[in-house]
């Protein structure tokens, strides 16, 4: 078969070198799969359920009624709930509250001095009845008709005058009592309901404080995973960058260096010929990484 001069541009020997050099190592840190480690260190990864959060959730819970929470182990959420008394946190104040209404409120409140208060004003009253009953006697004596028809009249208008007088100051006197013992259940009945409605106000207020430091927590958490991430796959790609600053470095010089022609005898490839895998590869690998006229003709 006839031959045929060709010309053939070929770089620097060290830079030659250096080429090859540089494929070796690429070759062989891309042929390195990571390790059970480095991709352990490299996966995503989600920060579990803090303490503050789970006594936010636990407090929750109880306020509506449910018993104790159960948390994953590893996770720390929510996986189960225990029997609780299924009663919220306001309802003892609204059962207390319905103790203090109805027809019959009043009767705790009744003061037991009242009875006291009441026979000590009606004996007084009686007191003085007598005294007025006297005064009318002592006028007949002086009238001379101690005993007689208008004195017996006067002593029967005054003893049921004072009677009716005296039944209607012992109403007054029960139903100021009553009208007191009345007011005191309105205001513990209102007492009581401002409490129920205040006690999930104060109780959703410390249940967002708790949820709310545990949520800052669980960002902190979450920021450390991501840097621990980020560290392990900056320690993986580490080597890849100082491989392709080495890359960009020779093919700099390559783009710079004098290319000397040298002359050798080839034989063209035929129709049945083709190239070795293995070029095929260099060539692949000297393209695709940058490697330009590395082998350039």
């Amino acid at each position: 078969m006839a031959t045929e001069q060709i010309s053939i541009s070929k770089p620097a020997p060290y830079l030659e070198a250096a080429g090859q050099t540089y494929l070796d190592l690429l070759t062989q840190k891309t042929g390195q799969a990571p390790t059970a480690a480095e991709l352990q260190g490299m996966s995503p990864k989600v920060a579990g359920q803090n303490v503050l959060t789970q006594a936010a959730q636990q407090q929750a819970a109880t306020q509506a009624g449910l018993g104790a929470l159960t948390f994953d182990p590893t996770t720390g959420a929510v996986t189960g709930a225990g029997q609780g008394t299924g009663i919220a946190g306001y309802q003892p104040y609204l059962q207390q509250a319905q103790q203090y209404s109805g027809p019959q409120a009043y009767q705790q409140f009744m003061s037991p001095y009242q009875q006291d208060v009441i026979n000590t004003t009606l004996s007084e009253y009686d007191r003085q009845r007598q005294i007025a009953q006297q005064g009318i006697s002592s006028q007949a004596i002086q009238a001379g008709a101690f005993g007689g028809g208008r004195e017996g009249v006067q002593q029967a208008e005054f003893g049921a005058q004072s009677l009716q007088n005296r039944a209607a100051l012992q109403a007054q006197l029960l139903q100021q009592g009553y009208q007191s013992a009345q007011q005191a259940a309105g205001t513990a009945f209102s007492q009581q309901q401002a409490l129920a409605q205040m006690q999930p106000i104060l109780n959703a207020q410390t249940t967002q404080q708790l949820g709310s430091a545990g949520t800052s927590n669980l960002a902190y958490q979450q920021a450390v995973l991501d840097a621990q991430r980020q560290a392990a796959q900056f320690a993986y790609q580490e080597p890849y960058q100082r491989l392709s600053v080495l890359g960009s470095g020779i093919t700099g010089l390559l783009a710079g260096q004098p290319q000397a022609p040298y002359s050798q005898q080839v034989t063209p490839l035929g129709a049945s010929q083709q190239a070795s895998p293995l070029s095929q590869a260099l060539s692949s690998a000297a393209t695709v990484y940058g490697l330009g006229s590395l082998f350039g003709k």
